[in-house]
């Protein structure tokens, strides 16, 4: 599965999880809750998958990072998607239950998720060929890059502050820093390459 039909396989996925969570609690809070958690989690190994793959084939290149790097904009699509329907939900748990939301998060929070959501919608925007087209090489690789950074970023505050909650944050912890730390690794190799040159 490759290309704009695994970006489309993923999306049902995601759409389909999502109304089956809301279905099995009516639509209640508790559904958005779920929802919100799954999407969280799906949206990090998404992002995950697509931030990291072209530093992860040229650490080990095999089928799998291969294909990883050969559908990153495919999974950076999917990651949007996920992580829209997660606000989605975030917005409507705001709707129906203000004084819950407000407990959950703060202004701070939403600045941080904000600006997150500028870039992400940015960065997906520009992942069709004509709007890469119209910004530019230099534009889209800087936009990719801070971006990329930044939702990275977003992801280590709000993991961070849940740690106490349970293994599965550290987890979802351990996963966004094998990321990171690959990326700088190989950002660190392409810099040794370019000096020896």
């Amino acid at each position: 599965m490759n290309g704009w039909r695994l970006t489309g396989l993923l999306s049902m996925a995601l759409v389909a999880m999502s109304g089956a969570l809301l279905a099995g609690h009516m639509g209640d809070v508790e559904g958005l809750r779920l929802v919100i958690r799954a999407t969280a989690r799906t949206s990090l190994v998404l992002f995950v998958m697509a931030f990291a793959a072209a530093a992860t084939v040229e650490l080990a290149v095999n089928d799998w990072t291969r294909w990883q790097r050969r559908n990153r904009r495919y999974l950076g699509v999917s990651f949007a998607v996920s992580h829209f329907i997660h606000l989605a939900a975030l917005l409507a748990l705001a709707r129906i239950d203000h004084d819950l939301f407000w407990k959950l998060t703060n202004v701070a929070n939403i600045f941080l998720a904000g600006a997150a959501y500028v870039f992400l919608a940015a960065m997906t925007a520009t992942s069709f060929d004509g709007a890469a087209t119209w910004i530019g090489a230099r534009n889209w690789r800087l936009l990719h890059l801070l971006g990329g950074w930044y939702i990275w970023i977003s992801f280590a505050v709000a993991i961070g502050k849940r740690l106490p909650q349970g293994p599965i944050y550290w987890a979802m912890m351990a996963l966004l820093l094998a990321a990171g730390v690959i990326r700088l690794i190989a950002m660190a190799r392409r810099s040794r390459k370019a000096a020896m040159a």
